[in-house]
Formats: structure tokens, C-alpha cells, sequence
């Protein structure tokens, strides 16, 4: 079989077939690659150079849908953002409380983290009306989570179904500072009453279950704000009101895209992939972390720090995966990455299962039904949970057609699932990867054509 027949796509209209079909003898994966920018680090980049006075320059910045539509946002609010690219984006800031009311209702796109993080802001600017929406997925997601604790705060805020579905309308005012006790480790809750409180007299305080990624706190205190970590309550506090200055921000790669080339580079035999200048912030590692726990060979070279956050190349190898338990404080650090690493265990002896999991319902689709019902499809043994998967390895899979319901996880986990499936499989709607990872396809075309 030709190489050119491994990976191809074809679209039609707006929507685009991937098609995988792996030669009879096999595949080997070996290079080198590097990935997107981080999505989360891209996001409060834009948004803290937006804010702040003076000049921020961000190299790296991850060139996605989501990020696009932070920049939107805060351009529609006066900011100035230079055209997005990976080399350099230049943000004049306006300074903190200058944001302007838009002409237009703010459109946040797919990306729950640019709605729930601007709405900490916009809450926050007295006087100054807001509304903001997304595409049908986004308004389908919960808001309340961190529409309440703002209106602990003294928000004004309306939108659908009891305040708790977009679009939204905030009316902005002066909050009140606030210790709350979230009931789920989320950066993104977490993050959004931080942004609040940097314009509330006092201190701002968010107490977490368990720890959720610091990315945030790590950039708020490099922009100038004051900010308290207490590891031992898992808390971080803001205190306001703050002074932000540019800075200079170089992206690191996403762990979460490397995470589609670490499982794959497990799980296909023969072989081997570095993968280049990925961050690896402790707050979310976790994937590294089961990773190693299955017996996956995955070595951590060159480690760095870059902008205040740890940085490494990861090499990993080819090796029989082993099954495991992903349970309690391990999942809000890899919270994005369970789709990929129940491909992992589609491929490691005995049986995996994955608990504390029910966020995953309300992301970009219910994650948990839609890795059950696909994975099955293609032979494996997946049993849904209310709050995980139980998932039966060494299942041999058969390529079949399958659905990603636009979400860029799905995607790309079902198309390394597919490298080690016999025949043909065809993924519909795999333009969703562009979400947070544009060449996706093209990366998996070079490693499928070695």
C-alpha cells in the first residue's frame, strides 16, 4: 500500500472527512516535533496584555479558535492587538478599568475559558453594560459556576435558565472581596474571581477541593499584582486593587496536544518521538504522571524555565502499557486529557478505570458518552460510568466511521486510536482539531509518511 494512502482528508462544504487507513505491515512513528503554544497560557496573555498599561509582546501564541476569540473580545473592547502569529503579537493595553463598552454583543466562539475568565472582568467595571454569547456548544454549557460566586461579589448579571446559560448580560459595578470555597477544582472558576479582584479593595481568595493548574497566578504576578499561594489549602488570593504592567510572554508548547503524540508514541509499535519544548507547569502533568504509572517510556530531557514556567523536551518510546486506576486529585490536572489516555488504555493489559470525572459532560460535548460510544464502535470494550469509564485493554480495533461532535479532543484522540486499527477508518467533522491544534493533520501526515 502506498504511504500516501495512511493519512488523507477530504472535505465538503464546511465540514472535513479524515481518513486513516495504517499499511498491513504497520506503522513506526519517529521524529521530532513541536506543538501548538499552550491554549490556557495563549488565553491569559491576551487578556492580562489587554488589561494592562503599556506594551506586551507574546511569542508562541497559540494560533487556534479559541485564542482568536479572546482576541476579538478584548479588540472589540479597545484594546490594540496586532495580527495574530506565532512569532510576535504586540498588545498596546488600555490599563485596568479601562475596558469600553462594545458596539456589538461579544461573541466568545467555542471557548468556555474566554467567557468564563472575561466575565471576571466585565463584572468588574462600573458603570459599563456587556453581553456576550458563543456557538451553539458554548451556550449549552454551564456559566453558573462562576456567575454565582460573582454575585456573592455584588455582580449584576442575567443570561438563560437562571442566570446559568449564554448569552449573558452583565452590568458592571463595584464587587466586594470574597473567600470562596469553590466545590470543584477549576482554573477556570478559579481564574475568573481572581480577575475580579483585581480591581476589589481587599483580598480576593478562591479555596479549591484539590489543586487546579496555576497558570494564572503565575502570569497575574509576573503583569505586577499581589498574589498569596497557600499549597497546603490548596487557596490563592489576589489582593486589590492592582497595578498590571506588559510584559514580555513566551508561550511554552501544550502539554495537552503533546499529549495525542505521547500516547501515540506508547501505544504504535516501533516507535519512538521527541517531542520539543512542551510545558510542564506540576499543576498539569498528570498525564505524564499515568503515563508512567501504565509503564510508558517517556524520558524528560533538556529542562528548562522559560518566563517563570517549566519547560522540557519528552521523549518517548514504544512499550506495553499496563492498565491503572485515575481517580481523586490527579484528575483536575489532566482533566483535558482523559479522551487520549482512554486510547492508552484501549492498549494496556487488564482494565482501566477512570472516576471523578463528570466535568468531562459539560465540555465542548458530553466527553464521557462520546469516547464510550466511539471507541466501541471501532471494538473496544468501554463501559460508560456516571463520572468515568471503565475500559477493558489489548482489544485488537477495527477502522469504521466516526463521529467527533465537533470537539477537538474527540478528534484528534480517535485519530491516534485509528494508527493501530486494521482497515479503514473515517473521522467526519475533523475540522474541529483546528480548535486548538491547526496542523494537527499535517503533523500526523509527516509522522505517517517517515
Amino acid at each position: 500500500m502506498p504511504v500516501s494512502a495512511v493519512v488523507t482528508t477530504k472535505s465538503t462544504e464546511d465540514r472535513q472527512d479524515l481518513i486513516i487507513q495504517p499499511p498491513l505491515s504497520g506503522l513506526s512513528l519517529v521524529g521530532s516535533i513541536t506543538v501548538p503554544g499552550d491554549k490556557s497560557i495563549s488565553h491569559r496573555a491576551l487578556m492580562l496584555g489587554a488589561i494592562a498599561t503599556g506594551e506586551t509582546k507574546i511569542h508562541g501564541l497559540l494560533l487556534g479558535e479559541d485564542p482568536r476569540s479572546t482576541a476579538a473580545c478584548f479588540q472589540a473592547m479597545g484594546a490594540e492587538i496586532s495580527p495574530l502569529n506565532t512569532e510576535q503579537v504586540t498588545i498596546k493595553g488600555i490599563g485596568l478599568g479601562q475596558l469600553q463598552e462594545p458596539a456589538d454583543i461579544l461573541n466568545a466562539g467555542n471557548s468556555g475559558t474566554t467567557l468564563r475568565l472575561m466575565l471576571g472582568l466585565l463584572a468588574s467595571h462600573p458603570g459599563r453594560f456587556f453581553s456576550v454569547t458563543g456557538d451553539s456548544s458554548l451556550r449549552s454549557r454551564p456559566m453558573s459556576r462562576v456567575v454565582k460566586p460573582l454575585q456573592e461579589m455584588g455582580a449584576h448579571i442575567w443570561g438563560r435558565k437562571g442566570n446559568s446559560l449564554a448569552p449573558l448580560a452583565v452590568q458592571g459595578s463595584q464587587l466586594k472581596p470574597t473567600h470562596y470555597h469553590s466545590p470543584i477544582a477549576s482554573a477556570q472558576v478559579k481564574s475568573c474571581i481572581l480577575l475580579a479582584g483585581l480591581m476589589v479593595e481587599g483580598e480576593t481568595t478562591v479555596t479549591e477541593p484539590a489543586l487546579s493548574r496555576d497558570h494564572s497566578e503565575r502570569m497575574l504576578r509576573a503583569f505586577g499584582a499581589k498574589i498569596r499561594i497557600n499549597p497546603e489549602t490548596s487557596s490563592a488570593t489576589v489582593i486589590g486593587p492592582a497595578q498590571l504592567s506588559g510584559q514580555t510572554v513566551i508561550v511554552p508548547g501544550d502539554i495537552s496536544s503533546a499529549a495525542f503524540w505521547l500516547v501515540a508514541g506508547a501505544i504504535v509499535p516501533n516507535s519512538e518521538l521527541v517531542i520539543e519544548n512542551v510545558g510542564v507547569n506540576p499543576t498539569r502533568t498528570g498525564i505524564l504522571e499515568v503515563l508512567e504509572m501504565m509503564g510508558a517510556d517517556i524520558k524528560r530531557e533538556n529542562q528548562r524555565e522559560v518566563a517563570g514556567e517549566p519547560v522540557a523536551d519528552l521523549r518517548v518510546r514504544y512499550s506495553q502499557l499496563q492498565a491503572c486506576t485515575i481517580a481523586g486529585d490527579l484528575i483536575p490536572r489532566l482533566i483535558d486529557e482523559i479522551p487520549i489516555l482512554a486510547v492508552a488504555a484501549l492498549f494496556a493489559r487488564g482494565t482501566t478505570v477512570i472516576r471523578d470525572a463528570a466535568e468531562l459532560r459539560v465540555k465542548e460535548s458530553d466527553r464521557i458518552s462520546a469516547v464510550a460510544s466511539q471507541l466501541n464502535r471501532m471494538g473496544g470494550k468501554v463501559t460508560e460510568l456516571p463520572d468515568g469509564l471503565e475500559i477493558t485493554g489489548t482489544t485488537a480495533l477495527t477502522g469504521c466511521e466516526l463521529e467527533t461532535y465537533l470537539d477537538h479532543r474527540i478528534a484528534m484522540s480517535l485519530a491516534i486510536a485509528a494508527l493501530n486499527a486494521t482497515g479503514t477508518t473515517t473521522i467526519h467533522g475533523a475540522e474541529a482539531a483546528a480548535i486548538s491544534y491547526p496542523d494537527f493533520t499535517t503533523t500526523l501526515q509527516k509522522l505517517c509518511q517517515r
